[in-house]
């Protein structure tokens, strides 16, 4: 058999070991009884349909001009405006955010998704900018008010080469049309741990 005939009946095997596999699996187990089959569809339902935690997001849908500051040495740099967008990547579920501004006068771009993981009971959120090749991840909840949204994560700062490094993120609703976000550098200590502030007013719509 030539070596190109080979590969393709390998190919052909492995992927029907794959398609069959799942199949054997389950023929091999026994057959779920009524109550149990209803005990699945319970949890299928809690796990997987939004809810409660999912309405808060849409406090965050809508169009803001945001002010971009740095604290440094117990001072913050002056304000660089720029504009952010929340909306629906998948209706009750899932949040994209679309910011564009400037960072130390330079041009900055974020693109970011946030939703609640039901089986985490956890926000999530995942964040992409054009200042580097990171990807952040973070997870956390609401405090008992529900106007504050706490997540911790981890990033690696490559200017001091930390690995890991535990940061939280803080999201202040102040009210309908004013939110401040917060980003912390826990390493630095138990009290001034806030590096970033980002202050978004919720853009009226002209007339």
């Amino acid at each position: 058999m030539s070596p190109r005939l080979c590969l393709k009946s390998c190919l052909t095997s492995f992927v029907a070991f794959l398609l069959l596999s799942p199949a054997s699996f389950l023929l091999a187990q026994e057959q779920p009884t009524p109550d149990e089959i209803a005990e699945m569809m319970g949890r299928a339902t809690k796990y997987t349909q939004p809810g409660d935690k999912h309405a808060v997001l849409q406090r965050l849908i809508g169009t803001w001009d945001t002010e971009f500051r740095i604290t440094m040495a117990g001072a913050q740099t002056p304000p660089e405006k720029g504009q952010s967008v929340f909306s629906w990547l998948m209706p009750g579920r899932w949040l994209k955010q679309e910011s564009k501004g400037s960072v130390m006068g330079m041009p900055h771009q974020t693109f970011s998704i946030m939703g609640y993981d039901n089986f985490k009971q956890s926000y999530v959120v995942t964040t992409v900018n054009t200042m580097d090749t990171a990807m952040l991840r973070s997870e956390g909840d609401l405090d008992q008010t529900g106007k504050v949204l706490i997540t911790y994560g981890t990033l690696d700062e490559y200017l001091t080469g930390e690995h890991d490094k535990m940061v939280k993120y803080v999201w202040r609703f102040v009210s309908d049309d004013e939110i401040v976000f917060e980003v912390h550098d826990l390493p630095i200590g138990e009290k001034n741990t806030q590096v970033i502030e980002i202050k978004y007013k919720r853009k009226q719509s002209a007339g």
